[in-house]
């Protein structure tokens, strides 16, 4: 016999013969009702993880992690209300049918039956993951099986922190709406998990709102490694800022209790609660998991006695509210029922072609437009003495600054944090000015920790805000990169566009800084960011681009519900001069927001040149191909064609092409790293779609960037554009 069946049997006969734990003592407010339907959540949920561990024998089902020893959760649920959104621990099914269970839409256990047959009738993910989740309920699907989707639940709890003070998009959320989120006692110790929770605590610590109620679902192992006894407790009941609750996850009566308290301090206090909720894991981690393994016989019987299911079955045996036949009863009928629903859920259809896969890729546009421009005599109030600027000409951060507060103005939704970037404007001064033009609830300064950055645009996006976060250097996005890859960009794809999380993410980066540097200033990989499927990644080489294409970036978050970064040269941040000191040529006026141009996603930049040499490249690399375009044109007599790709992912395939049609020979000039940077995938485009043009690339060198003059060695120069663009013209190989 199997353990999913050994348990199933298990619980049948305790109830049968009469050997129960001990009932819950406790008086709540939670009525008889409700009692027995969170009982019926419970048994559907136990049922659920039975019969999918069947399907799975039959190859039927790809459900793995089951919820069984944690249907206390339902608890939770009953204590909250729809419009608290819930970002939930794999194990938290019985939390999902009980809010269902307020507001019935369709039938929640045959809906989970289709999520974990990967049907593509799920009405969650249509069929792409076995995920708990629900548009109706509140309920954004998680795909982590550690935590990485605590971050932006601490960034929808600073989200309906802003409610009452800064403007946003309707998303059926109150303002005193609360966030939960639930996870296991392993993920506890995650980085992920610590920075969250530092970050609540931080805010709350310093008064700024933060209603997010944390549930550590601890059944004291994380698959095979145990958690220490204690543990959880000692290390966050004295934690600044987060008031501290425990619960016995077991009894029902004790978890509705306990979680009615935090629900209370959260919604009052609009600060965070952690509700310990401590209990079992019955069976193993996953239906591959054999904890047998790891586990003696006597430490999996001892935690099959204290099955939460018998705790309730005992309760309401010794209330009166059902009998022990009464209940068995009512366990087999489910089970029935389930097992029906089970076959025919195995039959409906499934996704079967890439197109299907894939159609939920990118969001759905909510196509709402843009708020309009701005009057002058307001614009003019809001930049004072800055506004005699305009007319000259100035650098990229300087366009980058004044086209923030521009669309700040217009789209009152939107918020600019990151570190450092409120009074004292950003390292390089990009924000400088926006604290004093939009005040401190919109421009904010955050902790260093790049995850909590990315977790505050990702819960302000889901609340109805447009946030431009920033990364205040690209090597820092590293170790937080997967906020990006795993949580923002998949939320589309595995909601079934359902729920979105339109953002602009502006980081500076890339290479050539002068007079500072190292790897961690001076970083060059970019291959994380094209890497991931639905992110937009644009850049700027100069001013003359730098307000269009940021307004073109908003309006792809706001319209379209994007995930977009916005990749800024840090050693073009403050050049004016092309060619000589005191030129300006790299300097441009400021557009006003009418007459600012609307980059197109997936157009390039192109020069009037001659069809003999086309030189195609972005940010520092255009800067310096422009140099070498003139030794060209002084020295060889050659007129080249100058492409600034400014769209790095998708690369602007079409209009490339187009503006290449005509050109013999095509260099590339890439200032990232040789291996998996945009030149392999250019190179391999010409060839595919060009084949007559000759082309050749110069890159950086697979290298990570020194301090000091030594940078230059391993990056593209002008000479080395100028000598790699002759031989090319040459023939040579």
């Amino acid at each position: 016999m199997t353990p999913s069946e050994r348990l199933h049997q298990a619980f049948i006969a305790c109830v049968s013969e009469g050997r129960l734990p001990a009932p819950s003592r406790l008086d709540t407010v939670l009525g008889d009702d409700a009692l027995l339907g969170l009982f019926q959540d419970q048994t559907s949920s136990r049922l659920l993880d039975i019969v999918s561990r069947r399907m799975a024998r039959n190859r039927e089902s790809f459900y793995t992690i089951g919820s069984a020893g944690h249907e206390g959760n339902a608890a939770v649920a009953a204590a909250l209300r729809i419009d608290d959104p819930a970002f939930l621990h794999y194990r938290s099914c019985a939390f999902a049918l009980a809010r269902h269970r307020q507001q019935p839409v369709g039938d929640a256990v045959r809906d989970a039956l289709l999520a974990f047959t990967a049907s593509a009738e799920d009405p969650v993910s249509g069929g792409r993951h076995k995920v708990i989740g629900s548009r109706a309920h509140w309920i954004p699907p998680q795909t982590s099986t550690i935590a990485s989707h605590l971050p932006k639940a601490m960034g929808t709890a600073h989200a309906l922190g802003l409610y009452r003070r800064v403007a946003h998009r309707d998303v059926g959320l109150a303002a005193d709406s609360l966030a939960i989120c639930s996870f296991g006692d392993a993920s506890l110790n995650h980085s992920t998990t610590q920075g969250a929770l530092n970050t609540a605590a931080w805010a709350a610590f310093q008064g700024s709102p933060m209603p997010l109620l944390l549930v550590c679902e601890d059944n004291g192992i994380g698959i095979s490694t145990p958690t220490p006894v204690g543990w959880v407790e000692a290390s966050v009941r004295a934690r600044p800022g987060i008031h501290y609750i425990s619960c016995d996850g077991r009894d029902l009566l004790d978890t509705y209790r306990a979680a009615c308290l935090a629900r209370d301090h959260v919604r009052l206090h609009r600060r965070p609660a952690f509700l310990h909720f401590r209990t079992v894991r019955l069976l193993g981690h996953a239906g591959t998991d054999a904890e047998t393994g790891y586990r003696s016989a006597a430490q999996i019987a001892e935690d099959e006695a204290q099955d939460p299911l018998l705790m309730t079955a005992s309760t309401l045996i010794d209330r009166g509210l059902m009998t022990a036949a009464a209940i068995v009863d009512s366990y087999r009928r489910e089970e029935h029922r389930i097992e029906t629903l089970a076959k025919e859920v195995a039959t409906r259809p499934k996704l079967t072609t890439s197109a299907d896969v894939m159609a939920s890729l990118l969001p759905m546009p909510h196509n709402a437009p843009a708020p309009p421009l701005p009057d002058e005599p307001l614009r003019a109030a809001l930049f004072g003495r800055d506004a005699r600027q305009f007319d000259r000409p100035l650098s990229l951060s300087r366009h980058i600054n004044l086209a923030l507060a521009d669309l700040m103005l217009q789209y009152s939704d939107t918020l600019v944090f990151g570190e450092d970037v409120a009074k004292k404007g950003g390292v390089y001064g990009v924000t400088r000015g926006l604290l004093d033009k939009f005040g401190p609830a919109r421009v904010t300064n955050t902790l260093l920790d790049e995850q909590s950055i990315l977790g505050l645009a990702i819960g302000l996006a889901q609340c109805g805000y447009l946030p431009i976060a920033e990364i205040q250097y690209l090597a820092y996005l590293h170790n937080a990169e997967d906020q990006l890859r795993g949580e923002a960009a998949t939320l589309s794809f595995f909601s079934n566009r359902q729920f979105s999380n339109g953002m602009v993410v502006r980081i500076a980066g890339l290479a050539y800084q002068k007079g500072f540097g190292g790897h961690f200033h001076n970083d060059n990989s970019i291959a994380v960011l094209r890497d991931i499927p639905g992110l937009v990644v644009a850049t700027p080489s100069c001013g003359r681009d730098a307000a269009g294409l940021l307004r073109t970036c908003v309006d792809l978050a706001h319209r379209e519900q994007r995930v977009v970064v916005f990749l800024e040269p840090i050693a073009l941040y403050m050049t004016t001069d092309l060619f000589s000191p005191g030129d300006n040529l790299w300097a441009a006026p400021y557009p006003s927001p009418a007459a600012q141009e609307h980059i197109a996603p997936g157009s390039v930049h192109a020069t009037d040149g001659g069809s003999a040499l086309a030189i195609v490249s972005y940010a520092n690399g255009y800067y310096l191909s422009t140099q070498a375009a003139q030794t060209l044109r002084e020295e060889d007599g050659i007129d080249a064609t100058l492409v600034d790709l400014r769209w790095l992912q998708p690369l602007p395939e079409a209009s490339l092409l187009e503006a290449l049609r005509d050109c013999e020979c095509v260099l590339i000039v890439d200032e990232c790293r040789r291996s998996g940077s945009v030149s392999e995938a250019l190179m391999t485009l010409l060839q595919e779609s060009l084949p007559g043009v000759r082309a050749a690339r110069i890159t950086a060198l697979d290298s990570f960037i020194p301090l000091g003059d030594a940078a230059y060695t391993v990056l593209p120069d002008r000479e080395g554009i100028v000598s790699a663009a002759r031989q090319l013209l040459s023939g040579s190989p």
